[in-house]
């Protein structure tokens, strides 16, 4: 089996957004693929918080504890 090397990958259409760009793509500004990353680092705050949480180091607990 020879394997071809020198040769260009194009995205599948699936791959591409709106503007054209790969979605993955890190371009500053505001655009679908910051729209994307936005969502994937929130959902990873997320997750880290909740480790976090059932780690036992619970940060709403301890500010509902200053609040009464």
């Amino acid at each position: 089996m020879a394997t071809e090397t020198n040769k260009t990958i194009e995205l599948s259409t699936e791959a591409k957004v709106y503007n054209g760009v790969d979605r993955n793509a890190w371009i500053l500004g505001w655009n679908p693929q910051q729209e994307l990353w936005n969502g994937r680092l929130a959902m990873i705050g997320f997750i880290s918080y909740l480790l976090w949480d059932l780690a036992g180091y619970s940060l709403v607990r301890d500010v509902l504890h200053l609040v009464r």
